[in-house]
């Protein structure tokens, strides 16, 4: 009879060990891979570059924001938490975000030049063979350079060309044989002239298209270089994405 109950409870030790040594685990697992409350704030807000600008422009009310944003925060976190400590972690969050875009504003001490562009089309083939001549029958060889406006672009499966208008028949004939899969006409473009060493300023780009995205203006194709910014809407839009940039660099 002692040696059942010896074994009853040397089994209930063992249980008891195990038990704790799971409940110490996943105690660890917590604190180690826990989110904190900034943390999960900043994961919300980088959801939405909107809100990421609006608030380093100073353009929102933090504590309505907190209130907003609160329940998901909690998801995340997995834990009751006040609007306060929101509050304190996207007030913080913005100072951050605004000491970031400071480089950027002073990177356009001075506007830039734009190009603006019209009577443009747009075409996608796919399937196209790589390594081909194809630009060059665009290229006008008395003078050494493209007759108009041209850009192509080569994706993985996929082939663009953006061309002037006088362009288009010479195109389509010249890929006729190729799957056409999307042709755009009445297209238009604002090219950015960007200072040297563009490439290495971080938020350049989205600086140019969060503004454009704002004003509720879509953007049909962007195409870049080294130093230019090319952004390709349609013909009606072309004015007021024009006059929008124009005032955003002169702001700077």
């Amino acid at each position: 009879m002692d040696g059942q109950v010896g074994a009853i409870l040397r089994g209930l030790a063992e249980n008891v060990k195990f038990i704790i040594i799971i409940y110490i685990f996943n105690f660890l697992c917590i604190f180690l891979y826990m989110i904190t409350i900034p943390e999960a704030v900043a994961q919300l807000v980088r959801r939405s570059p909107f809100l990421e600008d609006a608030m380093s422009r100073g353009w929102l009310n933090l504590s309505a924001v907190a209130r907003s944003i609160r329940p998901d925060v909690e998801a995340i976190v997995q834990k009751k938490v006040k609007d306060g400590a929101v509050t304190i972690a996207l007030n913080r969050l913005a100072g951050t975000r605004n000491a970031r875009a400071r480089p950027l504003k002073r990177y356009f001490r001075a506007p830039p030049d734009l190009m603006v562009r019209s009577n443009l089309f747009e075409v996608t083939f796919v399937d196209i063979p790589r390594g081909g001549g194809a630009p060059r029958l665009f290229i006008d060889r008395a003078g050494g350079r493209a007759a108009t406006f041209l850009t192509v672009t080569q994706g993985i499966n996929e082939t663009t060309i953006i061309a002037g208008s006088q362009l288009r028949e010479r195109v389509l004939s010249a890929f006729e044989g190729a799957t056409r899969i999307a042709l755009h006409d009445g297209l238009s473009s604002v090219s950015v002239l960007l200072p040297p060493g563009s490439a290495a300023v971080p938020g350049v780009y989205s600086f140019i298209l969060k503004a454009l995205a704002w004003d509720g203006i879509p953007v049909t194709e962007v195409v870049s270089t080294s130093n230019e910014f090319t952004i390709v809407l349609e013909d009606r839009n072309i004015d007021t994405a024009f006059g929008l940039i124009k005032r955003l660099f002169e702001g700077r």
